[in-house]
């Protein structure tokens, strides 16, 4: 969580990994974020549509 609002204080964007158990206690670090995904083959869809323009 440091590391996120670290990178949230200097205008980075964030895209968050994690399981769905941790929502709530994360939930703060989640409203910072781009985008929050539970599975890694969320992020990987994400970065594509962000890099490559496709869905």
């Amino acid at each position: 969580a440091f590391d996120a609002g670290y990178a949230a204080a200097l205008g980075k964007s964030l895209i968050i990994l994690h399981a769905a158990e941790h929502q709530h206690a994360l939930k703060e670090v989640d409203a910072a974020a781009l985008a929050v995904a539970e599975h890694l083959a969320q992020v990987v869809r994400m970065l594509a549509y962000i890099l490559q323009g496709r869905l």
